[in-house]
């Protein structure tokens, strides 16, 4: 349990930090090459086999740890978007969302069943994203909300590929995929820095070692408590506690106010990530 409550401390702190470098931050890209080059520093002291093991289907290893590196940069710089216009709350609950596009994928690709109570969360999740979407506030956001939707998509794509690489990679190159992915991230982030006429300061590379820091444990943490905990108590706790703690930060610190159909759809996203772990 001690290992689950430090995964969800790091994930909060992912989005803490992130918020914390909006007034900081001169160029995000320079952070974000950071924040991996940190990850890529720290999968290479912490891994348990070799680098240089790369196994068999060597390219479908770098293709999809490619793909997956993108989505995670693509999803952190969405991430940073939305909470300057829509808050640090409904930010990370929909990213934790993003769990419905690996169930989905698991019952259209790899033809899993979902049981009735995942079908139940689905349809929990969905009522909750329409009551956020056509909120008042949203409509007079001018579309900031549907970035909301964009998020969800992709976060929820990027958690899909570990689940694609189990399916059809080599699963005893794992530890060459993780790398592979935070490697593939910072290598485009490192373009997009260079392409950018902002120079990298300091400040940038500060917070980017920050974010990489919980990015790279939260996962491990993760990792090291479904060794203790059965995964249909980790990941329904994980999700929660994830949410639940950065909302507390949000409406205590950042003063974020929850009007009541929010809550309403927050707590019904909260259900709906219990029932489509079970």
């Amino acid at each position: 349990m001690v290992y689950l409550l430090l995964a969800i401390a790091s994930s909060t702190v992912i989005s803490l930090f992130m918020r914390i470098g909006e007034k900081h931050i001169k160029n995000q890209m320079g952070m974000f090459m950071a924040n991996y080059a940190a990850c890529i520093f720290l999968s290479l002291l912490m891994k348990e086999q070799s680098v240089g093991f790369w196994g068999e289907k060597v390219g479908l290893t770098v293709l999809l740890g490619s793909i997956t590196g993108f989505l995670y940069l693509a999803g952190f710089i969405l991430m940073k978007y939305n909470m300057k216009h829509n808050g640090m709350v409904l930010t990370s609950t929909f990213m934790k969302l993003g769990v419905l596009i690996p169930t989905l994928m698991a019952v259209m690709v790899f033809h899993e069943v979902p049981s009735i109570l995942q079908t139940i969360g689905i349809i929990l999740a969905l009522v909750a994203i329409v009551m956020i979407h056509f909120e008042k506030e949203a409509v007079q956001s001018g579309g900031k909300k549907i970035w909301l939707l964009i998020v969800l998509i992709f976060a929820g794509t990027g958690d899909s590929m570990s689940n694609v690489f189990e399916q059809i990679g080599n699963p005893e190159a794992k530890d060459v995929f993780l790398f592979i992915t935070f490697l593939a991230a910072f290598l485009i982030a490192l373009i997009l820095a260079l392409a950018s006429k902002t120079r990298v300061s300091p400040v940038d590379l500060f917070f980017g070692v920050l974010l990489g820091i919980p990015n790279y444990f939260s996962s491990r943490f993760l990792l090291l408590a479904l060794g203790e905990v059965p995964a249909v108590l980790a990941y329904p706790i994980y999700s929660v506690g994830t949410i639940v703690a950065i909302a507390l930060i949000g409406v205590i610190f950042f003063k974020e106010k929850i009007s009541k159909k929010k809550g309403i759809a927050l707590g019904l996203i909260m259900l709906a990530l219990v029932l489509l772990n079970l």
